[in-house]
């Protein structure tokens, strides 16, 4: 698979992060791409009924695709022109700026543990950045691209590349503990469970990835190339795939337990699904946003009026979730009922991070929107 990026920006946010987090993220941060380390794209958080835009940064020429992560009330941004920035959540206000070497943008979402912040660019560089002034700590290069947010075990740092390879880094340091290279591109982020690390990857497998020793212990065969995330449930996996196919992958035995497409037809599946014991949402390529309960059965399809390929956030009962067509979308997650809407005029591939009573979602005119409530 060959990536095409226009020659745009886009913008990250990121925060410093707790160490931990639980299946559900807590509603001070939200350190990796997806929450955390399950990437449920779940949140305790709570957010009021109507969401009010709080504040917007602009970023001239700029776009958005990656996540942001939040912490402390701080956001963190990396475009697409190669700077990551540092935001006031409360304001708005840039507090730093990074930039990269040779101006190379930023795709992937950052990651945030303790007081580091950690993000790859389109080059194939892995940098590990100080959340309190900016100052680079270290950096690692990788030989392809990086579209994907970091993930965490024990003292070290996970990331894959578009060179095939997941790397084991020392998260002080930067130093290679171990590699496990695919058959193809890694464009997902890597998922953690115990000491277990799942890829889904561009070779048309999930690989469950033993983290102490960088080996695989099983993989299983998928109908195609994907760069969702999975979310992990206990011994469950969800993602989907280029194909159009929905997947729930039991990990621990290595074997797929259903399948789901869609009977209006089969679009690709870009957007990393939510996931709780009863309620799985993501988008695809047709335009819908699809909720499934924990068999696979559907259980309602909300329709937008673009691609969806931002990734949906539980919040409570409403999911909320970007689309090409301009808008965030609140969707209750047991009707698929739409219970609020904004629009912003460009459009989301960025997905939504929730932290500290905020929402914040980044557009592809180089908008960060952050909403919450006024008090």
């Amino acid at each position: 698979m060959t990536t095409h990026h226009a020659p745009t920006k886009i913008i990250v946010l990121v925060a410093m992060a707790t160490l931990g987090c639980s299946p559900l993220c807590g509603g001070e941060s939200w350190p990796l791409f997806r929450g955390n380390a399950l990437s449920t794209g779940v949140s305790q958080d709570k957010l009021p009924e109507q969401l009010k835009v709080l504040w917007k940064f602009k970023v001239k020429n700029g776009a958005f695709e990656g996540t942001a992560a939040i912490a402390n009330g701080v956001a963190y941004l990396g475009d697409l022109d190669g700077k990551v920035y540092a935001l006031d959540l409360k304001t708005g206000e840039k507090k730093w700026e990074f930039a990269s070497q040779d101006q190379d943008g930023f795709i992937a979402s950052p990651a945030i543990r303790g007081d580091k912040l950690y993000i790859g660019d389109m080059f194939g560089r892995f940098y590990c950045l100080d959340t309190k002034t900016g100052k680079a700590v270290w950096g690692f290069e990788t030989e392809g691209e990086i579209d994907a947010s970091a993930n965490f075990y024990e003292g070290h740092v996970l990331v894959g590349s578009q060179d095939a390879t997941l790397y084991c880094l020392t998260a002080d340091k930067g130093e290679v503990v171990w590699k496990f290279e695919i058959a193809d591109q890694i464009r997902c982020s890597p998922t953690v469970v115990e000491n277990r690390c799942f890829l889904a990857g561009c070779d048309g497998k999930l690989h469950i990835v033993d983290l102490k020793q960088g080996k695989e212990v099983a993989a299983v065969e998928i109908d195609g190339p994907t760069m969702s995330t999975p979310a992990v449930i206990r011994d469950k996996a969800y993602f989907g795939t280029e194909g159009g196919t929905f997947f729930c992958i039991d990990w621990k035995q290595a074997a797929t337990v259903w399948t789901y497409q869609h009977a209006r037809g089969n679009r690709s599946i870009r957007s990393s699904a939510a996931a709780t014991d009863k309620h799985i949402v993501y988008g695809d390529q047709n335009r819908r946003v699809i909720g499934l309960d924990a068999e696979g059965q559907e259980k309602w399809t909300f329709t937008t009026k673009g691609r969806v390929d931002s990734s949906p956030v539980i919040v409570g009962t409403r999911a909320f979730v970007g689309s090409a067509d301009g808008r965030v979308y609140g969707i209750d997650i047991t009707t698929g009922k739409k219970v609020w809407e904004y629009e912003a005029g460009g459009g989301f591939a960025s997905s939504p991070a929730v932290a500290e009573g905020k929402l914040v979602i980044a557009s592809d005119d180089g908008v960060v929107y952050c909403f919450g409530t006024s008090k």
